[in-house]
């Protein structure tokens, strides 16, 4: 489901700006989905086989209007008054105030955080996600949620490529993502994608705070979708060794199968 539609975090390398998506309005007014409860409720109401209800993947659910409107915690309200299972991608710390939805809905079922992380450094994170909690904090975020037992999963993308794709950036990550105990990592390589729309406003912010990087970026990739950095492969490598060492999830498809999927167990007991 999309509650909201823009954003208002202001990340330089956001794919949503493509204009394939067609918002043709200012990408930080967002629009707002009133009916999202009443629509889910219809749904959840009829629906008899128990699924996972997932936000997140177009509009983060916690936008800073979410803090008056509620309707993301509205609908975790009516998700676990349903016995259904819940999961978001967010950015945002204001997660942490449904952590109790997230908590009651995983001990019924299953519910899952999604939480990017991009930039290790904080003051770096300010540039390239300047109106949304920096990296540290979503850190704390997911150690609360290891805390109750919500399972997590991180979303290492995207790595830009002259600014992030650095192996100290790469290993901070990664150590986030240990400490933390996530049970699964999305990442589809070391680099971005870039379309129009995207690319352009990606662009003028390089030109605004990396005077000279978009020439490079021009030069070396043209007008490519996928952007690949030169330590893709010596990262990935890294990447696949780490997560298997230490069990996690690394295959993005697994990762959303996971995510994806309501446990057997507690549909199997809600028939009685």
């Amino acid at each position: 489901m999309n509650i909201y539609r823009g954003c208002a975090h202001g990340c330089i390398y956001c794919d949503s700006r493509s204009k394939c998506y067609h918002i043709e309005h200012s990408f930080e007014d967002i629009e707002v989905k009133e009916n999202a409860p009443e629509l889910l409720e219809d749904i959840l109401r009829r629906r008899r086989q128990r699924i996972m209800i997932g936000t997140g993947s177009m509009s983060d659910p916690y936008q800073p209007c979410e803090q008056e409107l509620m309707l993301t915690r509205r609908c975790l309200e009516l998700i676990d008054r349903y016995g259904f299972g819940a999961t978001v991608i967010t950015k945002s710390d204001r997660v942490l105030r449904d952590i109790d939805l997230f908590d009651s809905i995983n001990q019924k079922g299953r519910s899952v955080l999604q939480m990017t992380l991009t930039v290790a450094d904080d003051k770096l994170s300010h540039i390239t996600e300047p109106n949304v909690c920096p990296t540290s904090r979503r850190y704390e975020v997911l150690k609360e949620f290891q805390k109750r037992g919500i399972p997590t999963v991180v979303w290492l993308t995207p790595l830009l490529p002259f600014i992030t794709d650095t192996e100290e950036n790469f290993d901070r990550l990664m150590e986030y993502c240990l400490d933390a105990g996530v049970k699964g990592i999305v990442c589809f390589g070391i680099g971005m994608t870039l379309r129009e729309g995207s690319r352009e406003y990606y662009y003028q912010a390089l030109d605004k705070h990396f005077p000279g990087l978009s020439r490079q970026y021009m030069s070396k990739y043209g007008n490519a979708y996928n952007i690949v950095s030169d330590s893709s492969a010596r990262l990935m490598r890294k990447f696949r060794e780490t997560c298997e060492r230490y069990h996690i999830i690394c295959d993005p498809e697994e990762c959303f199968a996971f995510t994806a999927e309501f446990p057997e167990s507690y549909e199997q007991l809600s028939l009685f």
